[in-house]
């Protein structure tokens, strides 16, 4: 497996490259121009740009996370075929920089979705956390204004612009079945995977956060069958997932190192981290110890071995330790114990194949 490690950008992130570089066996980051409104094309100055800051520090850029998927596209609007022209620009342009994998989603309007940025937990670290109950019961305006005011960086998902138009995404979806949405998902990927193809770039399709419909909204890459859908909308190489053991661990019914299995030709990107469920289905995010949550991290790692995995890996959310002030999920400190953790399973494995 080849380890990344996200990183916002200059300006936008609280962690230096050379911070990153300093990882052990972490080789690249996972990035995109968050200042770029979704739906627009990506300048060639831009990504050039953060190509030469990588290169400073003899990092790649293969993976971009995320060339966001507008609005109006997911809707199925007649406005999405110009949307979906500059996606395949952006395609083009990252291709003439060598990436090699796009991960995106198809979730109407949250990319993402927590109830408390910042929860605190026994040890004295905070942590995403999802509450169900409050979830299914609060209005969602007043939880968006709650943790758009935590924010001091802009999350992916949750721009101020987006936030602004909150009213009208909700009115605009509330004729959007699972079905319809499956319908635009099969239409964008229909124009946009033959691009890709062209390009030599994997699109990879991010499960949705969480698994399941919140406030009305339709989501539907939550389990193995989703995922088994979504491959064969168009049956190509190119059309991948992003397998988030961190999203679709918040389901218990979902068998994450089984999918590996199934889908291993077709995962170019992967989230591993680790969170804890409880039986009310509240969920919060761990440290990535398998011990230390509900999603048994030591096994998935164990399928990736096993499948012979070569495709790009990230420790997903971690919790604020050491007094960390970051990007709720994103700080440095616990994303690099993560990189440890799964770094120590994965050398266990090859010594063990090594000595057979």
């Amino acid at each position: 497996m080849r380890m990344g490690f996200r990183w916002f950008g200059e300006g936008n992130d609280t962690i230096s490259l050379q911070d990153i570089k300093q990882i052990p066996g972490t080789e690249g980051i996972v990035w995109a121009l968050h200042d770029i409104p979704v739906g627009e094309e990506w300048p060639m100055e831009k990504i050039l740009e953060v190509k030469e800051q990588a290169d400073k520090f003899n990092l790649n850029i293969d993976v971009v996370e995320s060339v966001n998927i507008h609005e109006d596209i997911k809707l199925g609007l007649p406005t999405r075929d110009r949307y979906i022209q500059n996606y395949n620009t952006t395609i083009e342009r990252l291709a003439a920089v060598g990436v090699k994998v796009i991960c995106y989603n198809f979730m109407p309007i949250f990319d993402w979705f927590r109830v408390d940025l910042y929860k605190p937990l026994s040890d004295g670290s905070t942590a995403l956390f999802y509450e169900h109950a409050k979830v299914k019961d609060i209005d969602p305006f007043e939880l968006v204004n709650q943790n758009a005011n935590n924010l001091e960086y802009k999350m992916p998902g949750w721009e101020p612009e987006r936030l602004k138009d909150l009213s009208n995404l909700f009115e605009a979806y509330k004729n959007v079945s699972e079905e319809k949405l499956w319908n635009n998902l099969a239409y964008f990927l229909e124009s946009v995977i033959p691009v890709a193809e062209k390009h030599d770039i994997k699109m990879a399709i991010h499960p949705d956060d969480p698994p399941w419909s919140i406030f009305g909204l339709p989501r539907i890459i939550t389990n193995k069958e989703n995922i088994r859908k979504h491959l064969n909308l168009v049956d190509s190489p190119y059309n991948g997932v992003t397998l988030c053991s961190g999203s679709l661990g918040a389901n218990p019914s979902n068998n994450i190192p089984e999918m590996i299995r199934e889908f291993a030709d077709r995962i170019p990107f992967a989230h591993i981290r680790n969170i804890k469920v409880f039986e009310n289905g509240d969920f919060v995010e761990t440290s990535h110890r398998s011990c230390d949550g509900s999603v048994d991290i030591n096994e998935i790692v164990k399928a990736y071995h096993e499948v012979g995995y070569t495709g790009y890996v990230r420790p997903d959310h971690g919790r604020h330790i050491w007094g960390e002030k970051c990007r709720p999920g994103y700080g440095l400190y616990d994303r690099a114990l993560g990189i440890m953790y799964l770094w120590g399973i994965w050398d266990t494995l090859e010594r063990i194949k090594e000595s057979r």
